[in-house]
């Protein structure tokens, strides 16, 4: 008599109750509205309008400060690779212990709205100075959130998905369909891979390695032009210190959004595998679609 053969299973794992509100969660950050329509609400006027009124000269001048924060932030990244574990616990070990170190968003968006207090009064003048200081104060907060959910930071590729982060707090026109939180991230995706090979062999010496520089290339335009409409929002005459500091808080936030969300992501994929997690993503109605289903009703 042959046996019988027993069925196996090829479904994925569901995600238990609590992961997949934190998933719905991760999802509403990740799919927030665009930098531009929430810095035109802070400073009450269309983003659009400013970046036009901008003066002949301020996108390479913009280009050149993006370029100049990023290198800031990289340099950071790599200066302490490899260093000993952190007191609060192992960040690599994906536990409720490591979870339970909370982010301090709060204490970078009050360091960001000094920096942008400083930088109000002298607008597109003070963006070479001010940037560098704002995007190392803001890597350092995504640094803390990627952290609290369990990446380890010793590592090459923790680091540049940190950094990485600059350029998925926008999406192209390509990626604003439903799911395009996971175009934008597969488009940095190989680069992210490559660099952090190099990073992670050579360390500091890597700095202006072929990989290292095509993704900094990529990520720099993107972050360039997020870069853009924060300096449009502070092109307003008179904009003083405190329109000042609410713009780069409106700045910072929106980057700690997306790194809530895609640290998030990336802690249940370790868990779940990402095939199950991007089904789970996809299932979750988005508030996206669901504002546009309400505007054609």
């Amino acid at each position: 008599m042959e046996p019988i053969p027993i069925p196996i299973s090829h479904s994925e794992p569901q995600l238990a109750p609590d992961d997949l509100s934190a998933l719905a969660r991760a999802k509403r950050a990740l799919e927030t509205q665009p930098l531009a329509m929430k810095l035109a609400g802070a400073v009450g006027m269309p983003i659009e309008r400013l970046l036009a009124r901008l003066p002949a000269g301020a996108h390479d001048t913009v280009a050149d400060a993006t370029r100049r924060a990023l290198d800031a932030s990289l340099r950071a990244a790599v200066a302490t690779l490899g260093e000993p574990k952190p007191s609060i616990g192992d960040a690599g070990a994906d536990s409720d212990r490591s979870r339970l170190a909370k982010p301090r968003d709060w204490l970078h968006k009050v360091a960001v709205a000094t920096t942008g207090a400083a930088g109000g009064a002298f607008g597109l003048l003070a963006l070479p100075a001010e940037l560098p200081v704002t995007t190392t104060l803001m890597f350092r907060s995504i640094c803390d959130i990627a952290r609290s959910e369990g990446e380890d930071l010793r590592e090459a590729e923790a680091r540049l998905q940190c950094l990485a982060i600059f350029g998925m707090g926008s999406h192209t026109a390509d990626e604003e369909a439903d799911f395009g939180y996971f175009i934008a991230r597969g488009a940095l995706a190989q680069a992210i891979s490559k660099a952090s090979s190099e990073l992670a062999s050579k360390g500091v010496a890597a700095h202006g390695a072929p990989a290292l520089v095509r993704l900094m290339n990529t990520i720099a335009a993107r972050f360039s032009a997020q870069v853009s409409e924060q300096v449009a929002a502070k092109s307003i005459p008179a904009i003083g210190a405190v329109l000042g500091a609410a713009v780069n808080t409106v700045f910072i936030d929106h980057f700690q959004q997306t790194a809530h969300g895609h640290f998030a992501v990336r802690r249940l994929e370790r868990r779940y595998g990402g095939q199950a997690v991007q089904t789970a993503y996809r299932a979750i109605e988005s508030t996206a679609s669901g504002r546009a289903t309400r505007s054609r009703a």
